[in-house]
């Protein structure tokens, strides 16, 4: 019935407790994770996690935030995708909040590694015919500028893909959304000093949502400030129909449904 979207499985604080997640995933009615990739080193236990479980999809990529990593070439992006129950490139895009703030305070110039990182994601993403997963953070104009240099406009060709926990502003979503981009939600749109966010929640159209844990981080409200799991998803479209006017099961179906259709490989 529900969808993560986007959750680290395989990161210390939920990898060693795979059954319970899976059961716990199973009682809330989580029919589906999407298990992301941060680094190549992690890809391969990402990759075997996925094709261990009917349930679960992966992605190949390299987090922003991660330095002192093997850099990726389009051609091992690519073929990464090729394996079995990889479903999109990323988690990439650009985040200079992390930069700036909690690495020694480097400018956006300094961070020209980070743009460079990103093209290489979304042209493999394009060549594997598969869509991205974007994480912006403090970057948004930069992040929809590359997009479109790049041809990511929604046109026949682009990769498209889904900009995973949207934090950032309605005209920010806009945008995503005119490029063709869906805007997936997190545990982040239960608080309530997120009043920005529940703005954007109730702009994105039925057809172009999805909802998220990003677990282990960010877990809803009732949990907030507890180890997130994808069971906690359910709360996530709770929050979403309240502020919609909708109901639970109906963000359940539209975000699955949107989900197959976004990772078309996830029904081949």
């Amino acid at each position: 019935m529900f969808t993560d979207s986007h959750c680290h499985l395989t990161f210390p604080e939920l990898a060693s407790d795979g059954p319970g997640i899976r059961a716990a995933m199973a009682a809330a009615g989580v029919t589906r994770a999407l298990c992301i990739s941060t680094t190549m080193e992690e890809f391969p236990r990402v990759q075997a996690l996925a094709a261990a479980h009917d349930n679960f999809w992966a992605s190949a990529g390299v987090h922003p935030d991660s330095e002192q990593v093997h850099e990726p070439s389009v051609d091992e992006l690519v073929a990464a995708t090729r394996l079995p129950k990889v479903v999109a490139v990323g988690e990439t895009g650009l985040d200079y909040y992390q930069m700036a703030e909690r690495k020694g305070g480097r400018s956006i110039a300094d961070m020209g590694w980070q743009r460079e990182r990103f093209r290489t994601h979304i042209r493999a993403a394009r060549q594997a015919g598969v869509p991205l997963v974007i994480h912006t953070r403090a970057a948004s104009d930069d992040t929809l500028a590359i997009l479109r240099e790049e041809g990511e406009d929604g046109s026949a060709g682009s990769a498209g893909g889904v900009f995973h926990c949207f934090t950032e502003t309605r005209e920010v979503a806009r945008a995503a959304l005119d490029m063709g981009f869906y805007v997936s939600l997190s545990g982040i749109v239960t608080f309530k000093n997120a009043r920005e966010l529940h703005e954007v929640a109730k702009l994105v159209p039925d057809d172009r949502l999805l909802i998220e844990t990003d677990a282990p981080y960010l877990a809803p409200v009732p949990h907030r400030g507890k180890l997130n799991t994808p069971a906690y998803v359910v709360h996530v479209a709770a929050g979403v129909a309240q502020l919609r006017g909708s109901s639970v099961e109906h963000i359940a179906d539209v975000t699955s449904a949107n989900f197959t259709r976004l990772f078309t490989r996830v029904s081949q």
